[in-house]
């Protein structure tokens, strides 16, 4: 897959790529992967969000590439995607559905490669990304046209965004990601109990009734 990937068109100019992932093994590896590619000209990588954003402000990545298994995934893509210069962010491992994807774009990434994606999926969305394009399957562009046709035939103005806790904003975006109350729980490393209150008083909150309705909220803090 890496001689396959090294044989692909180059991207014009070399690239600066900062990965933020948990598991050491998988930053390292990718760091390792990618420094090897003749347009790569160097690599970056942190543990999780709040370490990672405060080095891409220094090592001012043209590209992030982001493991969405960490917590604080979809908050470190909007700090990123909408700062001061906004960077643009590829998501990795992103279940390929419909939810997960949208949650992604919603909250500003520029691409994403799925959970089954090769060495050589990684390198593509890399050098799309780059020229400004993206790269995903027909089943969800078909969804992200879908989603825009929505949001235009929108009549009545939004209400403003309720206003949540730090906490309730992280379970919500973990909630866009389709992680059940048990998954949220060891994400987060607090009491199944405490996660199904933090559930109920955001759906008091957001004056919904179902948990597939909190999704529409997460673009509201982006």
């Amino acid at each position: 897959m890496l001689a396959q990937a090294m044989n692909m068109p180059a991207a014009a100019s070399p690239l600066r790529i900062f990965v933020i992932a948990g598991i050491r093994l998988y930053r390292e590896g990718l760091a390792e992967i990618l420094g090897r590619l003749p347009d790569v000209a160097e690599v970056d990588t942190a543990e999780d969000g709040r370490e990672g954003v405060a080095r891409v402000r220094v090592f001012r990545p043209h590209i992030v590439l982001l493991d969405m298994s960490l917590a604080d995934s979809l908050e470190t893509v909007r700090v990123l995607a909408h700062g001061t210069p906004p960077t643009r962010v590829v998501a990795l491992a992103v279940p390929e559905t419909e939810g997960h994807v949208l949650a992604c774009a919603k909250a500003g990434v520029v691409g994403y490669v799925p959970r089954e994606g090769s060495v050589h999926d990684l390198v593509t969305t890399l050098r799309h990304v780059a020229k400004g394009e993206a790269v995903c399957a027909p089943h969800i562009a078909a969804s992200l046209f879908r989603q825009v046709a929505l949001l235009s035939d929108r009549a009545a103005p939004e209400r403003p965004p309720a206003r949540l806790t730090e906490r309730e904003r992280q379970i919500v975006d973990l909630i866009a990601l389709g992680l059940a109350n048990q998954e949220i729980a060891r994400r987060l490393g607090i009491e199944l109990c405490t996660v199904k209150n933090h559930v109920h008083n955001i759906l008091e909150k957001l004056n919904v009734r179902r948990r597939s309705e909190v999704a529409a909220f997460t673009h509201s803090w982006a």
